[in-house]
């Protein structure tokens, strides 16, 4: 049975709010590239101080675009992550790795400020038309050949991030949603992107955030990002086992095609990119799936819940099922990595399916301590200025809404000795 310590366990915490509600959220790298869902970094970086150890490891199973592994590096834990995402993971190594200004400013001056009049073939990006005016696909190909010629591979991502930003302001979806959504046609009349200028912006903000991080990581090392699939397993030439001293992550809410659409969020940028599998990320992460039964967890509340949303849908059950079977997989893999006596972080959302609210931090809690740890407690954080809107339509279904969530819960297990 899950026993969970009271605030008074440790009195540092229960003294001071999780919230941030007016702290710079985007400090050194941290703001290059917006990301669905993350995790703040002076949430990441109490975590590090309070459980992390200096010159120990650091792994986080849903790195996402590298907050956690910037704020591990930066308290000199050696970090590793992995995201089945691979815009994610070129984000997550720009946010992590000092580059040679001198050597960035070489290639920025280089940097044309129009579309060469011949030599120049858009890439194959499904549905083009339909995301892109055929200017903004005309300077989108000439940048992307730029990018392409570039010798300097750390230079080159740096310019990939920046063409991820470009390639989003440049497009017809909706700026304000992660979830790709057209303009409507009188925005689209209105809509008239500068690509080249927008790259330039681009660059001058990650050079300028870059030169920040030189200035505090230059003799660190950089965190390894892998692509591995932790419900899968963890591969030991990545992690060996028992030797991670920290997990602090935050995981997906739920499968990624009714909650937070990472997938559908990175589309477009990562089909101008190149990177295969682009239109199946949402596919590939947990609960994504085909959900074909309703199972039984053995944690009283998940299953209760899940029963109750039965009732209304046995289909979105099934999907509520699919993921906590993929999640439990994916804790079990983590769980065997972690040392004795080390720590596991999870900051985690209890969705609402169905009117019902999904006891994710509860089972979080119960999938660890089936693997050997304790719960040390569990902290709610308050979510302040969320890019979300007040209810959103997690079913997709037209005029059927839902609120999103306001809080998350921080769970904190540790692994007996």
């Amino acid at each position: 049975m899950m026993q969970v310590a009271t605030s008074a366990a440790n009195p540092a915490f229960a003294e001071e709010s999780w919230d941030y509600r007016t702290a710079d959220t985007k400090q050194i790298t941290h703001g290059i590239h917006p990301y669905p869902a993350m995790m703040i970094p002076q949430v990441a970086r109490r975590l590090t101080d309070a459980y992390g150890r200096k010159g120990k490891i650091l792994f986080d199973p849903y790195c996402g675009s590298g907050t956690t592994l910037l704020e591990g590096m930066l308290a000199g834990m050696d970090a590793v992550g992995t995201d089945l995402n691979p815009l994610a993971r070129l984000i997550a190594r720009v946010k992590t790795t000092p580059v040679a200004v001198d050597s960035l400013d070489r290639e920025i001056a280089r940097f044309p400020m129009r579309a060469p009049s011949a030599d120049l073939t858009v890439p194959a990006v499904p549905n083009v038309d339909y995301w892109f005016s055929t200017e903004a696909q005309r300077d989108l190909a000439a940048i992307r050949q730029h990018i392409d010629r570039i010798g300097n591979a750390a230079v080159a991502d740096v310019f990939r991030v920046a063409f991820s930003l470009t390639v989003r302001k440049a497009s017809w979806t909706r700026q304000s949603e992660f979830k790709l959504y057209r303009m409507s046609q009188s925005q689209m009349d209105r809509h008239n992107p500068a690509p080249f200028a927008l790259m330039l912006q681009a660059l001058s903000d990650i050079r300028r955030a870059l030169s920040a991080l030189n200035r505090l990581a230059s003799r660190r090392r950089p965190p390894s990002v892998h692509g591995f699939n932790t419900v899968s397993g963890v591969p030991t030439e990545a992690i060996a086992p028992e030797s991670v001293d920290l997990v602090a992550t935050s995981p997906p809410y739920g499968d990624s095609r009714t909650t937070v659409a990472y997938g559908q969020f990175s589309r477009l940028a990562s089909q101008w990119l190149g990177f295969a599998g682009a239109n199946r990320v949402d596919n590939m992460l947990m609960g994504g799936g085909k959900a074909d039964r309703i199972g039984k967890f053995g944690v009283q509340k998940l299953d209760g819940v899940i029963a109750r949303i039965a009732e209304a849908d046995a289909r979105r059950a099934r999907e509520v099922a699919a993921f906590f079977e993929d999640y439990r997989a994916s804790i079990r893999n983590v769980a065997a990595v972690v040392t004795r006596g080390g720590y596991a972080c999870y900051v985690v959302g209890n969705r609402t399916v169905k009117g019902c609210k999904v006891p994710t931090a509860e089972a979080t809690a119960a999938f660890f301590e089936e693997n050997g740890f304790a719960t040390e407690e569990i902290y709610t954080r308050n979510i302040p200025n969320k890019r979300m809107p007040a209810v959103n339509s997690p079913s997709n279904v037209p005029g059927e809404t839902g609120k999103t969530m306001t809080t998350e819960r921080i769970v904190i297990c540790r692994k007996g000795g």
